[in-house]
């Protein structure tokens, strides 16, 4: 295993509230109905869509970034065991695989007022 890129990212829960609040299409513009359906079964729905969030700009950032970015070529999905997963497709997926990316393992976490992720980039 090669590490190909590395990317972190933090995101304001508050900020994601205000943001859900002030535009109610963000939600299916932004999130997949897997994150969504997830996100809003949570207590604190905000606290998870900003996890999300992160997770995509710490994966952007891990590719290094790349052209014609939507937002629904990055998405989080959840193995069985609950571990989260990165899933990619689109522009997304196209730079990966330039990359020689096989895979981004992702990692993040919540607390109080804000959410971290951490995005690494791997390949054969």
């Amino acid at each position: 295993m090669v590490i190909v890129g590395l990317g972190v990212d933090i995101c304001e829960i508050s900020r994601m509230e205000r943001a859900l609040a002030r535009h109610p299409t963000m939600r299916e513009r932004v999130f997949t109905l897997e994150e969504r359906d997830y996100c809003d079964r949570k207590a604190r729905p905000a606290e998870s869509y900003a996890g999300r969030f992160a997770a995509r700009e710490a994966t952007i950032k891990a590719l290094g970034g790349y052209r014609g970015k939507r937002w629904r070529d990055i998405h989080v999905s959840r193995h069985p065991s609950g571990a989260p997963s990165i899933i990619l497709e689109g522009h997304a997926k196209r730079r990966a695989d330039a990359l020689g990316v096989t895979k981004v393992l992702i990692t993040f976490t919540h607390e109080k007022t804000n959410a971290v992720a951490f995005a690494v980039a791997v390949g054969e």
